[in-house]
């Protein structure tokens, strides 16, 4: 499987699209349950619609297919690169507190995480390891680079984002996926509760780390990525359910500038077994 990977990257980024965007409504048009699924968590959003759906499960299969170009064409990849609001992250490394990138699953999430380690320095970013040894070791090999390094979703992992961060490092986080281990609270997302996380709160608040949005819109015709650099102001706020509120609210308004990209198909409001402690609140309450 690596070695395929390796051969996809080979292939010019308008064609893995191309290729992509047939994947991702062949299986729309296969998975009933994905496709109920994603027309209603973007309906949550305000976005209805066949055409929404439609395109927002092509970009899903773009997403996929993109990967390898950015894993192990990086150099090719980051040449199609633009940035938008670098200087709140040339500010931000001045300062010397560190940065805590949250990356939500908005468009390339992989090339904003390589954008910062070409240019700003070194990162580390949060991840779960697949279970299956094959998939573990293709996104080690793939997600590893120069200036860029990975940490398991465990606490041995925290404690070295930890220890990134008051060294004055980046450590990126991807903010939307639910938690385990308990480590989570209930907190509105588009207008309905789901679990999410608290570590990106309790991580700024220990460190005092700048706090930065990313997200790699995809431009058409294969022009490759417009990376979005949004920083969220100070203070952070008191508590997990407000802190967890304030990175959802921030996640919104990100999603906002490039809807379609979004991966509306997860199952984002799932009630993990690490939650089943906690009474999720009623909507609205």
């Amino acid at each position: 499987m690596l070695t395929f990977y390796r051969l996809l990257a080979w292939l010019p980024l308008s064609w893995l699209h191309f290729l992509g965007r047939r994947l991702g409504l062949l299986v729309y048009r296969l998975s009933p349950t994905y496709a109920s699924r994603l027309r209603e968590n973007a309906a949550l959003a305000g976005f209805t619609g066949e055409t929404f759906a439609r395109a927002s499960a092509a970009s899903a299969g773009e997403g996929a297919l993109e990967v390898p170009k950015c894993w192990f064409r990086p150099d090719e990849s980051l040449a199609k690169v633009q940035a938008e609001g670098w200087d709140d992250v040339a500010a931000a490394i001045a300062e010397g507190k560190g940065i805590l990138f949250m990356t939500p699953h908005v468009g390339c999430f992989e090339i904003a995480a390589r954008y910062y380690a070409h240019r700003g320095g070194p990162l580390t970013v949060l991840y779960r390891p697949p279970r299956k040894q094959w998939l573990s070791t293709l996104v080690e090999a793939g997600r590893k680079g120069p200036n860029l390094d990975t940490a398991p979703a465990n606490l041995q992992g925290v404690r070295r984002l930890v220890r990134a961060l008051r060294k004055g490092d980046a450590i990126g986080i991807l903010p939307d996926q639910v938690p385990g281990n308990g480590e989570g609270v209930w907190a509105p997302f588009f207008g309905r509760d789901a679990f999410s996380m608290v570590l990106p709160g309790r991580l700024a608040t220990q460190t005092g780390a700048a706090v930065v949005l990313a997200a790699g819109e995809r431009l058409k015709g294969g022009k490759g990525w417009r990376v979005h650099f949004v920083r969220l102001p100070g203070p952070v706020p008191e508590g997990t359910e407000a802190q967890a509120a304030w990175v959802n609210a921030a996640m919104e308004r990100i999603i906002r500038r490039v809807p379609e990209q979004y991966l509306w198909g997860y199952n984002r409001y799932k009630k993990p077994r690490a939650a089943e402690a906690a009474e999720a609140p009623v909507d609205g309450q």
